[in-house]
């Protein structure tokens, strides 16, 4: 019997993925039976698949508590990719708080929790970094919604920001606008089974001044890149320094900081896009590396 294998998705995602049609088209090849289905379809039978790999799930940023509730209940009935204690510490980006704490360069960020005051924050954020403008952006979040980048005297406005989100009991998020990715943009590098296989580069996302994104994200200009020998080192070492067995997919995304040396921005291991068409045979080999999962057992 062929595997069958459950693309996960999200109902606004539907025709947005432009990963999924040469992932089908991957799995059929290999010999799997892969069907789309969405995270919180209540008539989906997971329990009917030998694998749920979680794709374009979107819009789990404002349902996070449904969706790792979900993650949890499939990772009963079927093998997730990647594993639901992956899924449950990337879906928050204090992850980027512990990286740090272990040494891997990631980009300065501070947090403002809910309950606490936005300008108490502000402040300890704006005597650590002497930069222009800075970035807000929720803890919990996906496609660059709710982000916006402010000029550092843009106080006010910073506020509002910060407020509305902790309001709602979302995190906030502070890190000064490095100016460097106006220019080169970031640096995604694509991980599969552990090992570096393409990278792309995503043009600026954030223009100055303009409002949050209100689509399911924020349109972006992909065009594929040769990594530098010291983004290579960099997204290895995060790679390696992650505390799970090695991971069917992860995304390292990088831009530099002011000394011009690479350095995290986010780390993609629950629902990213991985650009498969910026790299021939990149799906293939992702389909055949996540059905050589099927045969050994779950560590």
């Amino acid at each position: 019997m062929s595997a069958r294998i459950a693309l996960v998705s999200a109902r606004r995602a539907r025709g947005l993925d432009e990963d999924m049609p040469p992932l089908l088209e991957a799995f059929a090849a290999a010999g799997a039976a892969a069907q789309i289905l969405e995270w919180d379809d209540a008539a989906a039978d997971w329990s009917g698949c030998d694998a749920a790999l979680l794709r374009s799930a979107w819009d789990y940023a404002e349902r996070v508590g449904e969706f790792l509730s979900w993650v949890q209940r499939v990772a009963a009935m079927t093998r997730l990719l990647n594993p639901a204690p992956v899924v449950r510490w990337n879906c928050d980006k204090h992850y980027l708080r512990d990286l740090a704490a272990r040494g891997l360069p990631v980009v300065p960020t501070h947090f403002a929790e809910p309950g606490t005051r936005a300008d108490a924050t502000l402040k300890v954020f704006l005597t650590a970094h002497a930069c222009a403008e800075l970035v807000v952006k929720p803890a919990v979040g996906a496609g660059s919604r709710d982000t916006r980048r402010h000029a550092r005297g843009a106080r006010t406005e910073i506020l509002a920001h910060m407020q509305g989100l902790l309001d709602t009991g979302r995190a906030v998020m502070l890190q000064p606008y490095l100016e460097s990715v106006d220019h080169d943009g970031e640096t995604a590098l694509v991980f599969i089974d552990g090992r570096f296989s393409h990278a792309i580069r995503k043009g600026p996302l954030l223009p100055q001044g303009a409002a949050a994104t209100g689509a399911l994200f924020a349109a972006e200009h992909i065009t594929a890149r040769v990594p530098t020998p010291a983004e290579l080192e960099v997204g290895t070492r995060l790679i390696a320094a992650l505390p799970y067995p090695t991971l069917l997919y992860a995304r390292v995304d990088l831009i530099r900081d002011r000394q011009g040396a690479p350095c995290l921005l986010e780390l993609e291991l629950t629902e990213p896009s991985l650009f498969f068409a910026h790299a021939a045979g990149s799906a293939a080999h992702f389909a055949q590396a996540a059905l050589a999962r099927l045969s050994v057992p779950e560590p």
